[in-house]
């Protein structure tokens, strides 16, 4: 048995082993329980809610049940209620005390404004003052009498408080004031008095700021008049001491406006408007004087002796060119003609001359007068630089007059405002609806408390049913083998009655666990080309998932079809089926070389069916599978057998199953109901898939249809419970099971 390479038939392949007797293809990851990750996902479906409301149901109604009494129970006990309702107008239009200038109305936000009454309703002060007005500390219903007078109003404060509702109606300024109490008479006088005293406050509290506002306003006043008055006796004494005259004079704006002038500016403004005049008199004459000397100036064409000269000359002067036709130049006649146009030309020349000293005489006056007036003015003008010198801090006291009397003016037309507007006292709150006394409790309303309960109660109920679900992820149905895992789901097996012998069981072959292993015996014709696999390894995740109860049942079921089937006990560690009294030897000793399969197989009771039991308990099974000497038997039995059916050991923890699947030409999975979690079976489909098994299929074992008493769990703890075979007894006595592994 120290070979360390063989031929596994059945699987068409040839795999070397290493020193250790363990195949490198991974085999010996697998061994120590490591292996290839998988993301299988799970699946979400209507069938799936379904399944799991039915399954929980008795959760979901027990939720709702006590959801029903919590709610029955809290409207029989609870203390009527009672509700009044006091409707409030709340304008937007107020008066501002302190801004300066015109009275306006307050441009205030409808949402700021609005949310800022609300909180004006809300707050702990008005609260405390509707309780003063109610006197409700005194009344011992409602306040311990006991107690000191501050500890009093504090707890009746804090009822009228508690009572009160404050909301205000979107897109418009009304508010609803709700009260809510036991005593529907305090109900409604809580409700009027917020109204009264919220009025009253308001009121208050813009009167307040009135006052306030006259007292600041007059202490200003005082203040500022005082400082115009000093600031006026400095002008004045700066004046008289400079020898500063001013006048008040308009000030050009066409509004009415005076300003003070200088009496030297004043005289300079006037003298320099003169001294203009009189440049464009002497521009005008220098002009004219030099028109004149052209001969061409206007005053000399104008002039009547100039103008008759001129005539004259004209007329004598055509009558010398008509005469000049008939006579001489030298002719008498025209000889005083030319001596007449001489003579008037002299005449011209004489009268253009007495025009032209007119003209200079006229050049001359204005050109003094203007030479006087410029002179008037520089002196003035030195006057008037030397003032502004001097009148500096002249102006700044002017300033300071003009700036105190605005601010006084100011401030007496905002005094005479606010004590108009003082007096009127608008209020911005009115009462729309005043409240009624409440004829019936509004709470507790059972109707609804009911209504309220039954959905809590299916919320809590249906949330706790599925957040059980969500964190049980054990496999359960055959949905979750194919979801979860990967793998087909052969068949499920009902959970058995525990006081009946599972050979019983399948002797009947109308009992459900017999018509369910049927079924799976049928699935197993499917799964390969040729039909049930010849070698076919049953294991589990761990111990006690029914195991050997499956491998048993599908032994049985294929014998009774007239195949010729061995059963091989597989788990060397803690065997479950016991050959014939007194025979110890069995698959170990093969292993071991100590014994043939001619001499450890014995007939069973059944027809065709055949058992070859585990033998002689190694101290290491691990290295007897893995060296290679149980393919060769494996394939010694699927030459004498028909079909071979290894009872192998758990997967998890154990070495064993993916050595016994290896050579196997099937693997089937059996999972238990319930019990095992899905991290744990995925991690030996793992190991068996990493040991080159094909896993055709799981078995869903101990099923129950109502989907109750799950459990959890990894222990691979084997009983002293076995499978027995004595010859010459009745099949369902020759192989006892006294407990599904």
């Amino acid at each position: 048995m120290n070979d360390h390479s063989g031929v596994f038939p059945g699987r068409g392949s040839v795999v070397p082993f290493d020193g250790g007797g363990l195949p490198s293809t991974g085999l010996r990851d697998v061994v120590a329980g490591v292996g290839p990750a998988t993301n299988e996902g799970s699946r979400f479906s209507l069938a799936e809610v379904w399944r799991v409301l039915t399954k929980w149901w008795w959760l979901i109604a027990s939720v709702v049940l006590v959801c029903l009494l919590a709610a029955v129970a809290a409207s029989l006990l609870v203390a009527p209620e009672y509700r009044a309702k006091t409707v409030l107008e709340v304008n937007r239009e107020g008066v501002q005390a302190v801004q300066m200038g015109q009275v306006d109305a307050m441009q205030i936000g409808d949402r700021e404004f609005m949310t800022t009454q609300a909180g004006l309703l809300r707050s702990r002060a008005l609260a405390e003052r509707v309780a003063r007005s109610l006197n409700i500390a005194a009344n011992g219903d409602y306040v311990p009498q006991d107690l000191p007078r501050d500890a009093r109003d504090r707890i009746a404060a804090d009822m009228v408080a508690a009572s009160i509702q404050v909301n205000p109606i979107r897109d418009s300024r009304l508010i609803e004031l709700t009260v809510e109490h036991t005593d529907p008479q305090l109900t409604a006088r809580i409700a009027d008095a917020y109204a009264d005293n919220f009025i009253q406050s308001n009121l208050e509290r813009r009167f307040e700021a009135t006052s306030y506002a006259r007292n600041f306003l007059e202490q200003r006043l005082a203040t500022i008049r005082g400082r115009l008055e000093e600031t006026e006796r400095q002008l004045v004494a700066y004046a008289q001491a400079q020898g500063i005259v001013t006048l008040n004079v308009d000030s050009g704006t066409g509004q009415g406006g005076r300003s003070e002038q200088s009496l030297d500016a004043a005289s300079l403004v006037a003298l320099n408007s003169a001294l203009n005049e009189a440049r464009a008199e002497r521009i005008a004459a220098e002009q004219t004087l030099r028109q004149a000397q052209a001969r061409a100036s206007t005053q000399v064409i104008e002039n009547p002796t100039v103008q008759t000269l001129t005539s004259r000359r004209a007329e004598l002067q055509a009558e010398y060119q008509e005469k000049l036709g008939l006579f001489q130049p030298d002719y008498p006649a025209m000889q005083q003609l030319r001596a007449r146009i001489a003579a008037l030309d002299s005449a011209i020349a004489q009268a253009t001359r007495s025009v032209g000293s007119s003209l200079e005489g006229e050049y001359q006056a204005a050109v003094g007068r203007e030479r006087q007036l410029q002179a008037q003015v520089d002196r003035l003008r030195g006057a008037v630089m030397d003032l502004r010198e001097r009148s500096i801090q002249y102006t700044i006291l002017q300033r300071e007059v003009d700036t105190n009397r605005a601010l006084y003016d100011a401030l007496l037309q905002r005094y005479k405002e606010v004590g108009v507007g003082g007096g009127v006292g608008t209020n911005v709150v009115s009462v729309i609806d005043r409240a009624q006394v409440p004829g019936a409790p509004f709470k507790p309303n059972l109707p609804f408390n009911i209504f309220v309960g039954l959905i809590a109660g299916l919320i809590i109920g249906v949330g706790s049913a599925f957040a059980l679900e969500w964190m049980d992820d054990t496999i359960k149905t055959p949905d979750d083998v194919t979801a979860k895992l990967g793998i087909p789901a052969l068949g499920v097996i009902p959970k058995a009655d525990k006081n009946t012998p599972i050979q019983e069981q399948l002797a009947d072959s109308r009992s459900q666990v017999s018509e369910a292993y049927q079924s799976v015996r049928t699935s197993l014709q499917f799964s390969t080309a040729h039909g049930v696999p010849k070698t076919l390894l049953i294991t589990s995740t761990r111990a006690s998932e029914g195991k050997s109860s499956t491998a048993l049942a599908i032994a049985q079921m294929m014998a009774s079809l007239g195949a010729k089937v061995l059963l091989v006990d597989g788990d060397l560690r803690k065997p479950t089926f016991k050959g014939p009294q007194g025979q110890s030897t069995g698959l170990s000793d093969i292993l071991a070389g100590a014994a043939t399969l001619e001499g450890t197989v014995h007939a069973t009771g059944q027809e065709g069916l055949h058992l070859l039991p585990a033998g002689h308990v190694p101290p290491n099974p691990a290295e007897l599978l893995a060296s290679g000497r149980f393919a060769e038997v494996l394939a010694e039995a699927g030459e004498r057998f028909d079909h071979v059916v290894v009872d192998g050991a758990p997967v998890l923890g154990l070495a064993d199953a993916p050595l016994l699947a290896y050579p196997a030409e099937g693997t089937i999975m059996v999972i238990e109901s319930g019990a095992i979690r899905r991290a744990a079976v995925l991690n030996a489909v793992k190991r068996l898939k990493a040991a080159d098994a094909r896993i055709v299929g799981a078995v869903i074992t101990k099923f129950n249809a109502t989907a109750s008493g799950y459990g959890y769990g990894y222990g691979y703890g084997y009983g002293d419970d076995s499978y027995s075979y004595r010859e010459g007894e009745k099949p369902k006595d020759q192989i006892k099971i006294e407990g599904s592994r």
